[in-house]
């Protein structure tokens, strides 16, 4: 390589061109010459897409990385990307079909509508629509291992422990376990009988279901838009 400049990006960068890939790393690999996007970002992260294989790329280097840009021994324009960690890659560039930078300035970032945060203070409010005469005693209810995220009672008097996720899966079933383990220790909460579980999701895969059933816990579909609805701004006083 000649000579290299190392390449600054305060800005995206977007290249389409003609190019040879490798990798050297915990492992070697190798993209023959093909046409390809190549991608620097202001981060520091290089990717290196197809047309093809969806949204992933072909190749990639995680930030922070340092790009230098010159020459092969050949005269070729030649990018060396290279990671604190020792990896690097090689992208021999035989020709540049197209070459573009675009400040794309600050992102706000993912703005998700019926994240759990939004499905707890929901049902906070209307918790009867889990199990026929339950109401709310507290929210992010404390335990040893973190919080519940909602502490109610029946219409026995009897503790129930709510545990909310958009997709319920096994992951969770075993998080609402050990909560309730540690909840049918307190003498308070256990005067009148076992504290139970309620696992409430969006969507509740099967072998999740068939868990929680196998544990004693009750399983409850949440409609979002249904919740949603019930929530009407227009009828609260402030």
């Amino acid at each position: 390589m000649d000579p290299a400049s190392q390449v600054d990006s305060p800005a995206v960068r977007i290249v389409v061109a003609r190019c040879q890939v490798d990798y050297a790393g915990r492992l070697t690999a190798h993209l023959p010459m093909a046409t390809r996007v190549l991608m620097l970002k202001s981060d520091g992260s290089v990717l290196v897409h197809s047309d093809g294989g969806s949204y992933k790329p072909l190749n990639w280097m995680s930030p922070p990385c340092t790009v230098r840009e010159g020459l092969s021994e050949d005269g070729q324009v030649e990018w060396l990307v290279e990671a604190k960690s020792g990896d690097s890659l090689r992208i021999l560039v035989e020709e540049i079909v197209a070459d573009s930078s675009h400040d794309l300035g600050v992102d706000p970032g993912l703005q998700k509508d019926g994240v759990e945060k939004h499905l707890q203070e929901l049902l906070a409010d209307h918790p009867a629509t889990l199990s026929e005469g339950l109401t709310l005693v507290r929210r992010e209810f404390p335990t040893a291992i973190g919080p519940v995220d909602l502490m109610c009672r029946d219409a026995g008097g009897l503790s129930v422990a709510v545990e909310i996720k958009r997709r319920g899966e096994i992951d969770g079933v075993e998080q609402l376990t050990r909560y309730l383990e540690l909840l049918n220790r307190d003498p308070a909460l256990t005067r009148l009988g076992a504290v139970r579980g309620i696992f409430a999701a969006q969507e509740i895969k099967p072998q999740a279901r068939v868990l929680a059933t196998d544990r004693g816990i009750a399983c409850a579909t949440v409609d979002y838009d249904a919740l949603r609805g019930m929530d009407d701004p227009s009828e609260r006083l402030f």
